[in-house]
């Protein structure tokens, strides 16, 4: 079982993905931030089934977190993440140093307008411009014909199907479902913050996702209704702090009043230091 072969060099990726390229291969690519779980894995094991060759980036970005949030504490263990990989038999692992994605005199800077602006947008200034505009630098080094996200990161994924369209841009962005722990609970590198009675009270998140599909498939078509219902069942923890709960549409991610299609629930909840988000596509029963 061989390690995979770690590019630290923007040029070296990039020359590397050309060969490729010019080889006939179909690239298939997964951005991470590393502190890889089974979500991640579920993305490779994509890519390697549709392409020929799958590159997965592990890089820490510092601009897509703000003042006081947790990028010197995250999760950081390349060589764990390494050999997860080396069992999936991916060849290569993009780990470009800051000084290689932001060298001095950085200064542009993609902005996406309103698919970014709302939810996570609003609770984490700047986080979304950090996003786009590491992604598209990442997409310039590696080429990819396919790019693989979850859709844990809902709001993300949208940003960047966003990002593409209006770029031009010859990837295609491949979604991909939540992958969850069997009590529910969505995985995510953020997990390993939780204390034993924190990770148990997170299962609220899901537990309130699915309630709101519970009260819509009763024929409950009120949103506001639905969404008090789930902040009520949240607010039983009594230290979660609740930054939004939202049912929207699912490509505008604007808020809707009346379920009369599938919408789709978004939340962000604070368990002590840990900030964790959610989301599940609610859908009304058929007429």
């Amino acid at each position: 079982m061989a390690m995979p072969a770690v590019i630290r060099s923007a040029q070296e990726m990039q020359s590397r993905s050309r060969q490729l390229r010019q080889a006939g291969r179909r690239i298939g690519f997964v951005p991470t931030m590393g502190a890889l779980h089974e979500g991640h894995l579920s993305l490779v094991r994509a890519a390697k089934r549709e392409c020929d060759e799958v590159v997965v980036s592990i890089y820490v970005n510092p601009t897509q977190f703000g003042r006081g949030e947790d990028f010197d504490r995250y999760p950081r263990n390349l060589d764990r993440d390494l050999q997860l990989l080396a069992e999936l038999d991916v060849p290569w692992v993009f780990a470009p140093t800051d000084s290689e994605m932001y060298p001095a005199g950085f200064d542009t800077w993609v902005e996406v307008g309103r698919i970014a602006q709302p939810w996570e947008g609003t609770f984490r200034p700047g986080h979304f411009r950090g996003v786009a505009t590491v992604v598209l630098k990442l997409f310039h080094l590696v080429e990819p014909d396919v790019a693989y996200f979850g859709e844990k990161d809902y709001q993300q994924l949208l940003v960047v199907r966003q990002m593409v369209r209006d770029l031009n841009l010859p990837v295609e962005i491949r979604a991909c479902p939540t992958v969850r722990e069997p009590d529910g609970l969505a995985m995510s590198s953020r997990n390993q913050y939780l204390s034993p009675r924190e990770r148990q009270d997170a299962l609220v998140l899901y537990r309130s996702l699915c309630l709101a599909q519970e009260r819509v498939s009763a024929g409950e078509n009120d949103a506001r209704a639905v969404t008090a219902a789930m902040r009520e069942l949240i607010s039983s923890v009594p230290y979660a702090q609740v930054d939004y709960v939202a049912l929207v549409d699912p490509e505008t991610l604007e808020e809707v009043t009346i379920i009369d299609r599938p919408v789709q629930a978004l939340l962000a909840v604070r368990l002590g230091s840990t900030r964790l988000i959610d989301n599940m596509r609610i859908v009304p029963p058929s007429r």
